[in-house]
């Protein structure tokens, strides 16, 4: 069971916290991408077989995928601020290692910590929910989940720049840099949470996780080397199934899980995290066709001729359109809600790819489709977020994205296999050259196409409408509104006066909502005069636990049929029964 310090936004967060935070968000997304445009040199540079030099990528993608709910956690347990320099510093480290070798093995070490990095987006997500007034987290929310976006899109362009003019080493050196100044920026502006979820963190449920995702990522990003057939990527497939359920039952019987299941299988988030691997499916899908499509020579009759430089730049579009995605899914989120902008990205998304079937034979058609697919994946992506903190417990808001963030990744992932298959598979023999077709780029639009098919098919069956308190934490336009809706929330919800053996007012008891089901439904402190207010998600019976410091603690039962009266809590007297 999980429980939180208090309900309400931490104060003192300066108006620099939503860029300081989306900037380490960018960073650290760039790990992913930082590589690409010496991908085809990465054997000749580490002196090894083009299978091994995959290693290099395959490593950051599976150590961001493992420290995203791991991260998420620890941040949730012993404050996301400190977690999330941690990750920047494990990244700084990593970023050195890798500028200081050409030696495959320590470069893949390196590699391996710059992906721990991964971690820092939800944390980030939760340290705005907490922080944040009301009116402004969409729109902070939605930057910071897009980072992952815009990081990838203009890591292209500038990557390609330095590896041109510049030893490749330089790329890794920028990284470091980047990452100091995230961690002095962050040290500087952004305040600890003082939310909290109690217990301990689950070793075995880490040990687990971490376990049955690399076996089920690792046939995923080599099977194409392996062999889809093969014994190896069988039987990680197999294996990575029979570790994922045994996690699963023992998370389902943990008193404190890494992840609780029972949450991720409502079906608002459920839905959310399907959907979002079709998502990342289909961003990645862009990211690994249209440079190819530039950079191929003209003398193929379909290339377009650009250099390594000029590629990236047509390409940055797609992460800058995300960025500038943001304030509108906002404006749109608290019109129509996060569940409207989500089937709205995801009709842009296919639009653009529908589109860009015929939109492949010039430079500037590339420009349009990445504008297009920018747009929609940047409003699909901002909805993620406040779909998950609008179902989850807000002690749970660090792992709960952690796991959202690893569902986008597992996307790219599987987009990655899959493409890279299909250009393959549809590749010409030229001098023992392959060379990447017309047709295996228009099959992996469709591809991408039918996936966002899929999730905008999991996104009509979302809930319409949040639980009452979720839904006005995310769709408020202004102060006013959303103190006036919380009122009234509280009006319908369990408030009184915590008390001690003499009938004092007790300052700053903590007073938890527990369920039926032992989960923690609301959190608060007592006000100095020992008043509390909760509101309530639903009618049904719940526990008043409340406990302060020198004093023993109370749990009283209490039901909630719609009409709310007082109910004090005296932390002198044994549980009791309530009704309100």
């Amino acid at each position: 069971m999980t429980h939180t310090t208090t309900d309400q936004p931490a104060r003192g967060a300066s108006g620099a916290v939503v860029p300081v935070l989306a900037f380490a968000g960018i960073v650290v997304a760039v790990m992913q991408t930082l590589l690409v445009p010496v991908i085809k040199d990465l054997p000749q540079l580490l002196g090894t077989e083009p299978s091994n030099a995959t290693w290099v990528l395959t490593s950051t993608l599976l150590s961001g995928a493992v420290a995203t709910p791991i991260m998420g956690r620890l941040g949730d347990l012993y404050g996301k601020r400190r977690m999330l320099i941690l990750s920047l510093a494990v990244m700084v480290v990593g970023a050195l290692i890798s500028a200081l070798t050409s030696e495959l093995l320590t470069m893949i070490v390196g590699r391996t910590l710059q992906g721990f990095a991964m971690g820092a987006i939800p944390l980030g997500i939760g340290l705005m929910r907490d922080m944040l007034p009301r009116e402004k987290l969409g729109s902070a929310m939605a930057l910071m989940s897009s980072s992952i976006g815009v990081g990838g899109g203009l890591a292209l362009p500038a990557a390609a720049l330095v590896a041109q003019h510049m030893d490749w080493h330089a790329l890794f050196y920028g990284a470091a840099g980047l990452g100091a100044i995230c961690i002095a920026l962050t040290l500087l502006v952004v305040p600890e949470s003082t939310m909290r979820a109690e217990g301990s963190f689950d070793v075995v449920g880490a040990l687990g996780l971490s376990t049955g995702l690399v076996l089920l990522l690792l046939p995923i990003t080599k099977g194409s080397d392996w062999g889809w057939s093969s014994g190896t990527t069988l039987g990680l497939f197999a294996a990575s199934v029979a570790v994922l359920v045994l996690w699963g039952l023992f998370e389902l019987r943990h008193a404190a899980p890494l992840v609780d299941l029972r949450t991720t299988a409502r079906r608002e988030v459920l839905l959310t995290n399907l959907a979002s691997i079709m998502v990342g499916v289909s961003f990645y899908v862009v990211s690994l066709v249209l440079p190819q499509l530039l950079q191929l020579p003209k003398a193929t009759g379909y290339g377009l001729g650009q250099s390594m430089v000029s590629a990236g730049l047509l390409v940055a579009p797609l992460g800058l359109t995300m960025m500038f995605t943001a304030p509108v899914y906002a404006r749109l989120s608290v019109k129509y809600g996060p569940k409207t902008t989500l089937i709205l990205g995801m009709l842009i998304i296919a639009i653009g790819y529908g589109a860009g079937l015929g939109l492949m034979s010039a430079a500037w058609q590339s420009l349009v489709i990445a504008v297009v697919l920018g747009a929609g994946i940047g409003l699909a992506y901002s909805s993620l977020p406040a779909l998950i903190v609008g179902a989850v417990p807000a002690s749970e808001t660090g792992a709960a994205n952690g796991l959202n963030t690893l569902m986008r990744s597992i996307g790219t992932s599987v987009s990655s296999a899959v493409i890279g298959m299909v250009l393959a598979n549809t590749a010409n023999n030229v001098g023992g050259v392959a060379i990447p077709t017309m047709h295996g780029f228009r099959v992996s639009f469709l591809i991408a196409t039918a996936a966002v098919a899929v999730g905008l098919l999991l996104a009509v069956f979302l809930p319409k409408r949040s639980q009452p308190a979720q839904h006005t934490q995310l769709r408020a336009s202004s102060e006013e509104e959303a103190a006036l809706a919380h009122a009234e929330e509280v009006l319908r919800g369990f408030r009184g006066r915590v008390l001690d053996a003499a009938g004092t007012p007790v300052a700053r008891a903590k007073v938890t909502l527990i369920d039926r089901r032992g989960r923690q439904a609301g959190a608060t402190l007592s006000a100095e005069d020992g008043t509390y207010a909760l509101a309530v998600p639903a009618e049904g019976a719940y526990v008043l636990a409340a406990k302060a410091t020198g004093h023993g603690p109370l749990a009283s039962s209490a039901t909630h049929s719609g009409d709310a009266r007082a109910i004090d809590l005296d932390l002198a007297l044994p549980g009791e029964s309530v009704t309100a």
